[in-house]
């Protein structure tokens, strides 16, 4: 007596549910993920070959030696302590916090004292942010 074998079913990977769930995954990190990388501080900074820009009549400007000190409007200031530079600013700003706010900085000026220039300006509320930079001298 001979016994039929029973038909094997032939393996296969069903993929469509694989598929749906990758396609998943994907709209749901395209969805989730921000493009944008949010700022305190909106800053906009020129570049160093363009034309000189006509500046208003009224700004705040702070500059920052190599050595670390500040002078708020050319005034310098008695001490590098971030609260006599947030009152110097508060002082030669008159509360207008839309005023064009500029940061000249020595190139070997410590980085810690740009920083809290900016991070003064940040806390005090002003927007309009800028760091001013010189144009390269011509080859001779």
């Amino acid at each position: 007596m001979k016994f039929r074998r029973p038909a094997e079913d032939p393996l296969e990977i069903n993929l469509t549910p694989l598929i749906d769930c990758l396609l998943f995954l994907i709209i749901f990190f395209m969805l989730s993920t921000t493009f944008l990388k949010p700022s305190k501080l909106q800053i906009s900074l020129p570049e160093a070959k363009a034309e000189a820009s006509n500046a208003p009549a009224r700004n705040i400007e702070v500059a920052v030696s190599a050595s670390g000190d500040y002078a708020v409007n050319g005034q310098v200031l008695a001490t590098k302590q971030a609260t006599s530079l947030r009152s110097a600013i508060e002082k030669a700003s008159e509360g207008s916090r839309d005023l064009p706010f500029i940061i000249s900085a020595d190139g070997n000026a410590p980085h810690q004292a740009v920083v809290t220039v900016m991070d003064a300006a940040g806390q005090m509320g002003f927007q309009s942010l800028s760091i001013s930079t010189r144009q390269p001298e011509r080859a001779k």
